[in-house]
């Protein structure tokens, strides 16, 4: 089984650039309706034309993970203008982490996990 979670845009082409040339993200379906899938390894976001700036879908996280702490390191040097804070460590979910901010003001999270994980 796989999925995609979708959000409600006003801003589809600044979204998906954004998602694309700052995270590295792929067009993976354009839809004839407003939609645009992207695919980044095994996590999809799909981004749909909202009626109104009032109807766009900003709850939840986007979170992308890395294998690596200087991999959150570098990712955080590249969003650092987007970027909410410093990375830091969190014990409660044993990950590496910084916080930061799409276009439209989504939550996106950067992390690695700081154990191993399951295959």
């Amino acid at each position: 089984m796989s999925g995609i979670v979708f959000f409600r845009t006003a801003a589809r082409d600044r979204v998906v650039a954004f998602y694309r040339e700052r995270l590295g993200f792929e067009a993976w379906l354009e839809q004839d309706g407003g939609c645009t899938i992207l695919r980044h390894d095994d996590l999809k976001l799909g981004f749909c034309d909202a009626a109104s700036a009032d109807d766009v879908d900003t709850d939840g996280i986007v979170t992308v993970y890395y294998d690596t702490r200087e991999a959150v390191d570098e990712k955080h040097a590249d969003l650092a203008d987007v970027a909410t804070g410093e990375p830091r460590e969190n014990d409660d979910y044993d990950i590496y982490q910084f916080f930061a901010e799409d276009p439209e003001g989504r939550t996106l999270e950067v992390q690695t996990f700081l154990h191993d994980l399951p295959e």
